[in-house]
């Protein structure tokens, strides 16, 4: 596997992943009783516990998408110009 190879896949999780985070953000904001509404059919929790459940889980996904995507990404792109 060469540099070009680690780069493309970097860069291709990096879409994926960023993609994953918005239409999840997206969710959140434009319908979270509908999400909560669906959740709540599937696992009992209260609102309050539901909203801090999925707002943790939602920066801890930011910060492995940061740190595990982004900056080695940005890495590469550095030591290869």
């Amino acid at each position: 596997m060469d540099i070009q190879m680690l780069k493309m896949f970097f860069m291709w999780c990096t879409i994926i992943d960023g993609s994953i985070l918005v239409i999840w953000t997206l969710f959140l904001v434009l319908a979270p009783d509908f999400i909560y509404r669906m959740q709540s059919k599937f696992f009992v929790v209260t609102r309050e516990a539901y909203n801090n459940i999925i707002y943790s889980f939602l920066g801890l996904f930011k910060l492995f998408f940061i740190f595990l995507n982004v900056v080695p990404y940005v890495a590469l792109l550095i030591i290869t110009k």
